[in-house]
């Protein structure tokens, strides 16, 4: 605990020597030629001599370190790329994943994790069984055949040492299996009679683990499976819409459930206060510079970045990162918000490109979300996925919101559910409200019921089963929710 602690005291000092630190590791590199990192003395200079970078501007430089290239973006050769899961396009994003990053983020990441999570509970049993993780697969490199690809869980559980595979469940051949739906009743089947004290993973494909398992043992709960289970480290989507339906999987009052933001890219954050859901400490010292863009800036080519001393609670910001992954000014496009600056801690606010803004009513995925699992403890609902669209204005006609939702449990009134959601969006999001009055701009939201499996048969038909798959839950345009309606109504 004391690197934490140091970095809770001294958070902008340790930033700053860590971007000294990145700067000087990568000098001598082509990126860092071209760019004159040598020349470069101050962040400042840093931010007017580099320009802020996307996948595409950086996918040149990538995609030859996929070939072999060396000293590219980071000294040396890169044999691991994280294959992006992040979205369901089908064009897949490929993040290097570098001995540095294994070392200094992913596994310190883990191991901060588990020392967080002990400090909030001093007579834990968490060591004395195993962790059942919920990974995604491997992949042949495309264009190199001794390097590997995958899911970040994956590439990350490929290199864990011969203790740490120890302590996991189930077997690595099967964590790493790519037939998803084989994958699970393997999963099933082997780690029924293991001592299983914590599960890690995405909520929405942890749900149809457990739910699997109920099925094949007739269980009543998880716990009936699992007695000593004792906490969830979730992380990749929100758990505000998931926290009942999992108290109902595993009824044990003491069960506990911790935070994670790992993405492809770096792990930035974990809960460090079981009390503070929705809040992650930002981790500064794993090889990650940060910098923080206003949304209103997000989309401009040359965006006024700010430090950590320079930002405010409460504002939504997008997040830029130089990592010891060869990411350099990388738009990462996910959007936080500060709750606290001492300690620095964060809320996952949503995506720069998933949010709903058709109306004016700029509505993210966090206002989304709360209101989402508000409307179903009114309703007495339970969701297992969900995706939001506009509906847009016609002649003589306002526009609105749709919602396609499946539920594991149905309102007992649709039209509660759906005042109810119109209610809460409204007290969590003034702009929202503001084109709610009086239906002037915006109507009620419909609502429409997602059969049994829906999202997970539209996933399995974009080859998007398992890992870190989601469903895109935000959308500015139809481009999502018009096929999956098209799904519906093919099955009807």
């Amino acid at each position: 605990m004391s690197d934490i602690d140091h970095i809770r005291m001294n958070p902008v000092e340790t930033q700053a020597m860590l971007w000294q630190n990145l700067i000087e590791s990568a000098k001598d590199t082509e990126w860092g030629r071209l760019h004159k990192y040598h020349k470069i003395s101050s962040i400042k200079q840093f931010q007017e001599s580099v320009p802020t970078s996307s996948y595409e501007e950086l996918f040149p430089w990538i995609e030859k370190a996929m070939a072999g290239g060396e000293n590219l973006l980071w000294p040396g050769i890169v044999t691991s790329f994280s294959k992006s899961s992040g979205t369901t396009n089908d064009k897949h994003k490929y993040i290097p994943v570098t001995p540095e990053s294994l070392e200094d983020c992913h596994y310190k990441g883990g191991k901060d994790l588990i020392s967080l999570y002990l400090n909030n509970r001093e007579n834990s049993e968490v060591l004395n069984g195993k962790n059942l993780a919920m990974g995604g697969s491997l992949q042949p490199n495309p264009l190199q055949s001794s390097a590997i690809c995958g899911d970040i869980s994956a590439v990350i559980m490929h290199n864990l040492p011969a203790w740490a595979q120890w302590m996991r469940t189930p077997s690595l051949e099967i964590a790493l299996m790519d037939r998803w739906e084989e994958k699970i009743e393997r999963m099933v089947e082997t780690t029924l009679e293991e001592n299983v004290t914590s599960i890690s993973g995405v909520p929405t494909w942890m749900m149809v683990l457990m739910n699997r398992i109920l099925e094949k043992t007739g269980a009543s709960s998880i716990s009936d499976i699992w007695p000593n289970l004792e906490v969830f480290l979730h992380g990749a989507v929100s758990f505000t819409p998931y926290r009942e339906v999992f108290r109902k999987l595993i009824p044990n009052p003491s069960m506990s459930y911790l935070e994670t933001y790992n993405a492809s890219e770096g792990f930035f954050g974990i809960q460090d206060d079981l009390s503070l859901e929705g809040q992650m400490l930002l981790m500064l010292d794993y090889g990650i510079f940060y910098e923080f863009v206003p949304m209103e800036q997000a989309h401009d080519p040359f965006p006024q970045a700010l430090i950590l001393d320079e930002v405010e609670i409460g504002k939504n910001y997008a997040v830029v990162i130089s990592t010891n992954g060869g990411l350099w000014r990388y738009r990462i496009g996910d959007t936080i918000r500060f709750t606290s600056l001492f300690p620095f801690r964060i809320h996952v606010s949503g995506r720069t490109k998933h949010f709903i803004n058709a109306f004016g009513e700029e509505v993210m995925i966090d206002n989304a979300e709360l209101a989402l699992a508000r409307a179903c403890e009114i309703s007495g609902a339970e969701v297992v996925d969900f995706t939001v669209a506009p509906e847009y204005m016609q002649a003589g006609k306002q526009g609105r919101h749709e919602w396609l939702i499946e539920f594991s449990k149905l309102p007992f009134s649709e039209e509660i559910f759906a005042q109810s959601l119109d209610s809460e969006l409204r007290k969590i999001n003034g702009d929202y409200d503001a084109k709610r009055y009086k239906d002037m701009a915006l109507l009620l939201p419909k609502i429409r019921i997602a059969p049994v499996q829906h999202f997970y048969n539209w996933l399995k038909s974009k080859g998007k089963l398992g890992g870190q798959n989601k469903v895109p839950r935000l959308s500015n345009s139809r481009e999502y929710i018009e096929p999956m309606l098209a799904m519906i109504q093919k099955k009807c």
